[in-house]
Formats: structure tokens, sequence, C-alpha cells
């Protein structure tokens, strides 16, 4: 008996980057041992959409769902659902938030116990996070997003997503800093060296993550990375028999190393 395919779940993540004299530096997470989906994986900020993500509500500036619709393939909805679970998840998983009081500002500092009570507020969503911005009097500011690539969890797992992964300048005065939760660990890494640490086996990346990095360090500065044109396709890797082993393959035209898919 054939068993059909989980349907995938809309997710979006994002990679804070920032300038270092190594290259691009990207902020990762280490998915905590006990996390049901990559345990012990290192990944960007993000998460599944929530419905309330897509809350005509939410107060925004930048460009506007419509444009964003166009740019990641989808409706309307879709698109302003998955921008702002982009910022919101960001600011959940890291405490970095792109919103400002105005089109052209930005959040400082998201520092203190009011700003902590919000975030954990919204993470046992209790809190909307349109409804938090409005009460701070915050915009969310979709013009610091940069669309990179969409990819989708192979088949015969048991748990799938089909995830935007977005790219985001860390702005100035802010600081992602440990906020618990689902990781273990947290740290800057330059985009080049998470790649060589997981060929040589210090850590645990999924081939999105890796392709990903891979880019980044193709770019070689933030300015670089945010004025990349990509075109938004759904990626898809399979499962398949390799030397007798089941390893996941990537499409072909895809950035990443043949001889290493694990």
């Amino acid at each position: 008996m054939t068993t059909r395919p989980v349907r995938p779940r809309d997710a979006a993540t994002v990679m804070l980057v920032r300038d270092a004299p190594g290259g691009v530096e990207v902020y990762m997470l280490r998915r905590a041992p006990s996390m049901p989906f990559a345990p012990g994986a290192y990944a960007f900020p993000g998460g599944r959409v929530d419905e309330r993500d897509a809350d005509r509500d939410v107060r925004w500036a930048g460009p506007p769902p419509a444009a964003w619709a166009r740019v990641l393939g989808t409706g309307e909805p879709q698109a302003r659902a998955l921008v702002c679970a982009a910022v919101r998840e960001t600011f959940e998983e890291s405490g970095v938030l792109l919103a400002g009081p105005s089109p052209d500002a930005v959040v400082q500092d998201t520092r203190g116990d009011d700003w902590e009570a919000d975030r954990a507020a919204l993470v046992d969503r209790t809190l909307p996070f349109a409804a938090m911005l409005d009460r701070r009097g915050l915009v969310l500011r979709s013009d610091l997003l940069t669309a990179w690539s969409q990819w989708i969890t192979p088949a015969p797992e048991p748990r799938r997503y089909d995830t935007r992964f977005f790219a985001a300048r860390i702005p100035d005065g802010q600081q992602a800093r440990d906020v618990g939760g689902e990781a273990d660990r947290r740290a800057w890494m330059a985009a080049g060296e998470a790649v060589r640490r997981w060929r040589d086996g210090e850590i645990a990346m999924l081939p999105p993550t890796v392709s990903t990095c891979m880019d980044l360090q193709a770019c070689g500065s933030v300015a670089a990375v945010m004025a990349a044109e990509r075109e938004i396709a759904p990626i898809e890797p399979v499962l398949e028999e390799v030397d007798g082993e089941p390893r996941i393959v990537v499409p072909d035209g895809v950035v990443y190393p043949r001889g290493d898919v694990r």
C-alpha cells in the first residue's frame, strides 16, 4: 500500500547577516535534541506560518503584500502571512525585530523586561503580532527583507514544510541574543566556516542550510546579499538509495556539494 505524502506546511526562515573580516556572517541556532524535526541541526531563525500572520491589521511598511506575492509566486494573503511569519519568528527566536516607528526608521534595541514579556507572549500565542505592533506604534518593515529561496521537505518525511528563505541585515543597535526555547546553542558564523565545519562533520545542517551558506559565502558582503536578484522557485530534494544507504539528493542546478550529500 502506498502512503500519500504529508502536505507540507508553510514556513518562513530568515538569514540575519552582518559583515565580518571572514566574509558574511550569519546568525545560526542549533535545534535542541528534543525537537521532533531536525534535532541537533544548525538552522536559521524561523518557523511555521500561524493563521494570524495573514491578519490585515498588521501595520505594514515597504513593498506591499501584492508585490511580495509576485516575488514569491503566491496569492496576496499567503505572501502577507509568509512575510509576517518571517519577521515574527525572527523576533521570537533571536530578539531581533524588523520593525520601526515609521517606514524609514527601525527599532534600536529590543532588550529589557517589557520586550521580553512581549516576545514570550508571542511565543505562547497569547499576544497577536498585529496587537504588539499596534500597541508599540510600530510598522513591520518588509523592505528590510530580501527573498532568497524556497525549499520543500522531501515527500517521505512525516513532518514537511514549504519554507521561504529570506535574508536581512541585522539592524544597527540591535543584538541577536539567547532567548531559550527550541535551540540549545546560538552563534554568528562566517558562512564559509559553517560549510567547512559541516564538511568536517563538526556540525549538522540540512541541505537547504548548507546550500544557503554556500550562496552567502559566494556573495562576499552583506551589500551583495541584499542586492542579489533571486528567482524563487520550489526546490524539493528527494530520498534515493546511494551505495545501499538512503541519502537526500538535491535537484540539478542547485548550489550544493554534490559529493557530500548526506
